[in-house]
């Protein structure tokens, strides 16, 4: 993102420092520092400002509500993953030993138990929850949260310089350069590991095998589909953390010319600019495995090595099974990891070309005042590309497959507006004013569109003013969206055909379900269930999305009543209420994927079934949520504020302020065979993405100033939200709690309310008048009240939804600025 700064007619230097944390945890470190530079000559003024921005991160670990997957609880959950540093295996009906015995197991290695070359562990296909295993359950699953982060840490350099020069009196040349640097680096838990005809991935991961000579493998057969295996997981600690390493530079150039001029005492304003801005970045990500050499390296082993013990192409026999020892020490070596891992190395770049040129003034005089008018014209040409590393490219990687992609566009637009004074100075109008504008946009992707906005100013007195607008919108898909490659992550969905009988407890799900999951492929015996909590889905662009349409109307009444200075302690009283109503059609996103899953199962839908794949055995192993154009989104609502503001006292000048934002409704249309399926949001957490819409949030501030000192108290309101209560807490204990869907607030409706919440952030401002204000020190506390945000069970990531709620703590911090 390029921050433009504005500022032009500065003089001198002027520095600031920032530096802030989090006071009880001693963490999440922000820290800020710049130096700017201006000066001005007769007809050249220069502006030069350098900024430096870091950021450490907060570890999920050190706050209680996200240092599990399940908030509240303590422990692990079946939101756990069951690919753990112990293993996973699963055999099904059918399975044998190599003796011939039957094996139905779901099994993982005992704590602290390991396999090695000589040591292989012990199991007894009669008992296969025996010896060194046992039955794998929800304490099993690993904690992957302890390597999240609530926060990411990152570094930013940023430089923006401004010059202008007066080539004549009324003539100007301008020039601004920009340039950011940033670098983050985010981490996730090691790469879980999963193969097997029901692994789910979706990938060359599924078709893995374990050869029975494999020199780790302790069941004595091939693990594959034609002996019954079904699904092995482990979770490589020894590989560590999954590190993803961002680097991104932008440059932003843009130059022109602007100046004004009269004819016929009529006053014009003109400018003619041209923009050119690159972004490139890079991303490493560490710990990925090859899913090719991973196959080789559980194959047979004559793929692997030579007779006489020498690697083929650096193979290493890889030990699936090891688990970790009681001393926490691992059994995947440092020679294993060599060959299966690699860095993956991605690159991407977009670039913009922009010019325009834009004219404004007086047309005509009426007795209200000028008729005034805009016009322009803008060409722009955007293109980028994205480059995936090679191995992601041949699809052997752990993830999704994914195809470098390159695309461009541009578009052409001409633009006029024009602001037709009515009435002024007369009764019930001290000011009347209509505004109209069109826009044609020619993009060489989708063709030609006009969109209009109509406007009415109202001044009815001086005291009461109204305003309205009805405006046409259109938003062209961007070049990620367009031409953006496929990419994975896991959401938090419950899939309604796991143990849709009810096999071991449990209720059965209805019979309309039941018939409906075996038409989309699952057992009819029942006997698939969902083995993780999370469900891998691929998102990407799709060059065939159109571009998005609207029309938004809004009407708002300001009224700043002048009896209110005749009342003792005010100086001024403002009230402000808007109505507005979006009607957004062609909406461009992902259909919700919970909206999309139960929408196929409950109806089978084709087109909510379209991009959703099963295994034989049941499991989900391909689910596409590629961009598209929705049906659209409605939403409207009230925004009301009041502003007030006392006279200068013996105490100081008081001020305080309330902005009150009520949605009324906020539908999201989404396509079916059958129409459109409407979804109502307000009031709702989305969970995964995390996405929530209050119906009221509220903000209200108190300021004080006095002398050299000023106060500023800010509050903010966020209304309460109902969620769905995950399917996969019901029934199930752990963490000294019998039933975790007793953690919902309403498990009988299966919903859970997330409390409304209040925040305070509290900063005081001192300027000593010794240094004639060139000197400010100012030092704060966000939350200071210590709000914590509510337990969020359908939210993916730390528990809370991120996007409304801010990380637990007290934030404090101190910042100077010099000016000289």
């Amino acid at each position: 993102m390029i921050n433009i700064i504005t500022k032009k007619d500065f003089e001198g230097f002027k520095a600031s420092a920032y530096g802030g944390m989090f006071l009880n945890e001693g963490d999440g470190e922000t820290q800020e520092y710049s130096l700017s530079f201006g000066s001005q000559g007769e007809r050249t003024r220069i502006f030069v400002d350098v900024t430096y921005n870091e950021a450490s991160a907060i570890r999920a670990s050190d706050r209680k509500i996200s240092a599990f997957p399940t908030p509240g609880v303590g422990a692990c959950t079946p939101f756990c993953s069951s690919g753990t540093p112990q293993g996973r295996f699963i055999f099904g009906t059918g399975a044998f030993d190599g003796q011939g015995n039957p094996i139905t197991a779901d099994i993982t290695l005992n704590d602290g138990a390991i396999n090695q070359l000589g040591n292989l562990a012990a199991f007894d296909p009669a008992n296969p929850a025996s010896l060194d295993f046992n039955a794998f359950d929800t304490s099993d699953r690993f904690n992957f949260a302890q390597f999240n982060l609530v926060s990411t840490p990152n570094k930013r350099v940023s430089v923006f310089s401004n010059i202008e020069h007066d080539l004549t009196d009324n003539v100007v040349f301008e020039m601004k350069a920009v340039f950011n640097n940033r670098e983050s680096t985010n981490q996730a838990a090691p790469e879980p590991l999963f193969i097997g005809p029901d692994a789910g991935n979706g990938n060359l991961m599924d078709t893995i095998s374990v050869d029975a000579t494999n020199p780790f493998n302790p069941f004595g057969i091939t693990l594959n589909a034609e002996n019954g295996f079904v699904f092995a997981g482990r979770r490589p600690l020894e590989a560590g953390a999954r590190i993803f390493e961002q680097n991104v530079d932008t440059w932003y150039l843009n130059g022109g010319l602007r100046g004004d001029f009269t004819f016929e005492d009529r006053s014009f304003f003109w400018d003619i600019n041209t923009t050119f801005s690159e972004s490139r970045g890079s991303q490493r990500k560490f710990g990925a495995f090859n899913s090719a050499k991973l196959k080789q390296a559980l194959g047979p082993i004559d793929q692997c090595l030579n007779p006489d013990g020498s690697s083929i192409n650096g193979c290493v026999p890889f030990n699936f099974f090891g688990g970790q020892g009681a001393d926490g020490s691992g059994s995947i070596t440092p020679e294993m990891l060599d060959f299966v891992t690699f860095v993956q190395k991605d690159e991407s770049e977009s670039e913009l070309f922009d010019v325009t040129a834009n004219i404004s003034g007086d047309l005509i005089r009426l007795p209200a005042g000028w008729i005034a008018f805009a016009g322009g014209y803008e060409h722009r040409k955007r293109e980028g590309f994205f480059q995936p590393d090679a191995v992601v490219v041949a699809g052997e990687s752990a993830g999704v497959p994914s195809t470098p992609t390159q695309g461009s566009f541009n578009v052409d637009e001409v633009y006029g507006e024009i602001v037709l004074p009515l009435l002024a100075g007369v009764p019930f109008a001290e000011y009347l004013e209509a505004s109209f504008a069109a826009r044609y946009s020619d993009f060489s992707t989708f063709g030609g569109n006009t969109t209009i906005k109509a406007g009415v100013n109202w001044r009815i007195t001086e005291d009461f003013l109204l305003r309205g607008s009805y405006a046409e919108g259109l938003r062209a898909p961007g070049i990620g969206e367009l031409f953006g490659s496929e990419a994975r992550f896991d959401a938090t969905l419950q899939d309604p055909c796991s143990n849709f009988l009810g096999l071991g407890g449990g209720n059965p799900a209805s019979a309309q379900i039941q018939a409906n999951c075996v038409a989309l492929g699952v057992p009819a015996d029942g006997s698939f269930t969902q083995l993780n909590s999370q469900i891998s889905t691929t998102v990407g662009g799709n060059r065939e999305l159109q571009p998005e349409t609207s029309d938004s109307f809004s009407i708002s009444s300001v009224y700043s009543p002048k009896w209110a200075a005749d009342i003792k302690g005010v100086e001024s009283l403002t009230f402000e209420a808007t109505y507005w109503n979006i009607d957004l059609e062609n909406a461009i996103q992902a259909i919700d994927q919970d909206v999309k899953l139960q929408g196929c199962v409950q109806t089978l839908d084709p087109v909510l079934c379209s991009g959703i794949s099963r295994t034989p055995g049941g499991a989900i192993n391909g689910f596409n949520i590629q961009l598209q154009n929705i049906g659209g989104i409605e939403t409207d609502g009230v925004d009301f504020s009041i502003d007030y503001q006392s006279p200068m006292t013996d105490f100081g000048r008081f001020s305080a302020g309330v902005l009150t934002t009520w949605v009324n409704s906020f539908e999201e249309s989404f396509p079916s065979a059958d129409g459109f399926t409407k979804v109502e949001r307000v009031g709702t957490e989305q969970g995964d993405p995390e996405k929530g819409w209050p119906e009221f949030r509220v903000q209200a501030n108190l300021n004080w100033a006095y002398k050299t000192v000023s106060v500023n108290f800010i509050a903010r309101y966020i209304d309460g939200l109902t969620e769905s209560c995950p399917a996969n807490l019901f029934g199930v204990s752990a963490g000294g709690i019998n039933d975790l869907s007793t953690l919902c607030s309403d498990p009988a409706d299966g919903t859970n309310k997330l409390g409304s919440k209040i925040y305070g952030d509290l900063q005081a401002t001192w300027q000593p008048a010794i240094f004639e204000d060139r000197i400010a020190f100012s030092v704060g506390i966000n939350n200071i009240l210590q709000t914590d945000p509510p337990e969020c069970f359908s939210c993916a990531l730390n528990g809370f939804d991120a996007t409304l709620f801010d990380v637990p703590g007290r934030f404090g911090y101190a910042q100077v600025n010099v000016t000289f």
